[in-house]
């Protein structure tokens, strides 16, 4: 714990100075569900709880749940016209539409060659971004054609966290935080200093390391501490310049003042 405390004084004295980003409380509310996955531009809300994903705003609430599955490890609703949802004890990704209904499923046990899969997320067209933990590599998948449109190199520690838009993936490690192009080419890299978490919006990054979060503008690599109230950060998403901050029962959402 001393030593975290010792890198994001570090961090704070000899890279940001006194820049940081404000954020303004706007609202909070009850969250009634595990986990919340995002929230889109329309108020659609979409989240896990255990073994079902959610969809829902003030005049509906759309569900799925695959019971020989059973609870879900990640989802990802960057498009919304194809969901995807995460079975890690199973090594199986479902497809869902807009309605949350089941478009494609593929087991990555049947698939030549075998892809022992760790973490997803979504890509362009048919794709998702894999992360294969048998060669430890980044894979862009096509799950309609079964062929792989681009791999990176190897990486050499633990994944902890992947994002991706239609252009890029953000893979997120022990040791480093990968940007890469949809042609698999590596666009950047910087040492891992005890970040745990990313969330994506619009190309710029938030990046979490213990309670406190560190906001990356879209091509660049310069990190800019969020200034908040003390608050519990269980979980936070990005939309546009909103941030939702998650404690474990309510959810807070803020006004970024991105310069």
């Amino acid at each position: 714990m001393k030593s975290l405390k010792y890198i994001l004084c570090f961090i704070s004295l000899s890279v940001f100075g006194q820049e940081y980003i404000e954020a303004t409380f706007i609202k909070k509310k009850p969250f009634e569900y595990q986990t919340p996955i995002s929230i889109d531009n329309f108020g659609y809300t979409y989240a896990i709880d255990y073994a079902t994903f959610y969809k829902k705003d003030t005049n509906i609430k759309l569900t799925y749940s695959n019971i020989q599955l059973g609870n879900i490890t990640s989802a990802n609703a960057f498009n919304t016209l194809k969901i995807n949802l995460f079975y890690k004890n199973f090594n199986t990704a479902i497809i869902l539409d807009n309605r949350l209904a089941e478009i494609y499923k593929i087991d990555f046990n049947t698939k030549q060659p075998y892809k022992n899969v760790s973490h997803i997320s979504t890509g362009y067209d048919n794709t998702l971004w894999v992360f294969d933990q048998e060669n430890q590599q980044l894979e862009l998948y096509d799950y309609k054609a079964n062929t792989t449109r681009a791999t990176t190199l190897p990486v050499q520690s633990n994944v902890l966290d992947i994002k991706s838009d239609y252009n890029y993936c953000w893979l997120l490690t022990q040791n480093f935080l990968y940007t890469y192009n949809y042609f698999g080419s590596l666009i950047s890299k910087f040492k891992n200093e005890g970040f745990t978490e990313i969330a994506e919006g619009n190309g710029n990054l938030i990046i979490k390391s213990g309670n406190h979060l560190y906001f990356i503008a879209k091509d660049t690599n310069h990190l800019i501490p969020i200034k908040l109230p003390e608050l519990l950060i269980n979980r936070f998403l990005l939309t546009n310049e909103t941030l939702y901050i998650y404690d474990g029962e309510t959810l807070h959402q803020f006004q970024l003042k991105i310069k």
